[in-house]
């Protein structure tokens, strides 16, 4: 069984860094991972709204819709909306990703470990809430 992890950035070299960090499997005790990139924000809403995200990483800087706007959004609108982890460009910037509701922050430069710790964090989440549901 893989977790499918949304990957948003305008940004390709963003996305390959995320995507480096996260790997193949985030940590031990996680399923595999299948990274599904997006570089709209309409592609994001559309697969949020598919039910088929397990967790998404969203770049706040992402230009013209920024990670932080998309996560607000998604928190008021998408039904049972995976953990999102927000990567920011300023540690000052954590206040914004507070008012978005990410479930995780990671902020640039990026420290891969510390971001596939806060996806790994977030895939456990989501599994204990599915396990819940069922």
């Amino acid at each position: 069984m893989s977790m499918r992890v949304l990957v948003y950035s305008d940004d390709a070299g963003t996305r390959e860094k995320v995507r480096l960090a996260i790997g193949r499997r985030p940590a031990a005790d996680v399923p595999q991972v299948e990274i599904v990139e997006c570089a709209t924000q309409p592609a994001v809403v559309k697969h949020l709204d598919s039910g088929n995200i397990d967790v998404a990483v969203l770049d706040g800087e992402a230009v013209p819709a920024g990670g932080m706007g998309i996560c607000r959004q998604a928190k008021d609108e998408v039904y049972d909306c995976p953990p999102i982890c927000l990567v920011i460009g300023r540690r000052d910037d954590r206040w914004l990703a507070e008012w978005s509701r990410a479930d995780a922050v990671v902020a640039q430069p990026m420290d891969p470990i510390a971001l596939a710790e806060a996806v790994a964090g977030l895939m456990r989440r989501r599994s204990e809430t599915r396990i819940a549901s069922h």
